[in-house]
């Protein structure tokens, strides 16, 4: 099985295990470039557990994955260049300068026109006036828009987004579709976890809805609460450990 070169993510049967509990349970999804998959479900779900295997930060414990038609975990040093993450943590390096820390990640991915591309990412952020402050020093809704600037520098063609709202006043929310485009106009794909119906609804052209780490709702992305949620008779069921012989991380 390989996948399509129209699709920026395929997986088939995506399974994460932390010792005996099953944190992705089975998990088949397509999508194409340029899509917007918003991400929800309640605490536990399985979002965070998905877009870190989808970042290449996790190993499936079953199932196969394809980014970009590459199949992860082999070939994942091929694709990591094509992914921007924007995590709960905001992977900065306090003692830095906003201007610094996007230098440090730049000569990462040996980036050319490093300065003139650092100057844009921060002017698109609102970061400008900012740019020489350490981070810090600066506030949780100004870390979050600098994680921002660094998921997007290098112009990566997969946006993943873990709660990229967390702190954001309006003016910086109103901005993070902005940032779905890439440099030459084409439209980023995009896979973002939230809690937000009405915000998914407001970026993303698709919602999948998470529960005990299973699909159980999959549409366009729409203000209201999904289905499985306002009736609880239709959860995903907590089943049986699949692996019960597999422990550890």
């Amino acid at each position: 099985m390989s996948a399509p070169a129209s699709l920026a993510v395929r997986a088939r049967g995506l399974t994460r295990m932390y010792s005996f509990r099953p944190a992705l349970r089975a998990v088949d999804l397509d999508i194409a470039f340029g899509e917007r998959v918003a991400l929800l479900g309640p605490n536990g779900a399985g979002k965070s557990t998905l877009l870190r295997l989808l970042a290449t930060l996790e190993r499936p414990t079953a199932g196969r994955l394809w980014l970009a038609g590459r199949e992860v975990p082999r070939d994942a040093a091929d694709v990591r260049h094509l992914i921007g993450l924007v995590a709960h943590q905001t992977l900065l390096y306090d003692e830095l300068t906003a201007r610094e820390n996007l230098l440090f990640y730049g000569r990462l991915y040996s980036l050319p026109a490093l300065d003139a591309r650092v100057d844009e990412a921060l002017d698109r952020l609102g970061l400008a006036t900012r740019q020489h402050d350490r981070v810090r020093t600066l506030s949780r809704g100004m870390q979050q828009r600098l994680s921002i600037a660094r998921a997007i520098l290098h112009d990566p063609v997969l946006l993943l987004l873990d709660e990229p709202d967390t702190g954001l006043d309006a003016a910086a929310q109103a901005t993070l579709a902005d940032t779905f485009v890439t440099s030459d106009g084409r439209r980023r794909t995009v896979v973002m976890a939230t809690h937000a119906p009405a915000r998914a609804a407001q970026l993303c052209d698709r919602a999948l809805a998470l529960d005990r780490g299973r699909v159980v709702d999959d549409g366009p992305a729409t203000p209201c609460v999904p289905a499985p949620f306002l009736h609880p008779g239709t959860r995903a069921p907590s089943t049986p450990n699949p692996f019960p012989h597999q422990g550890g991380r």
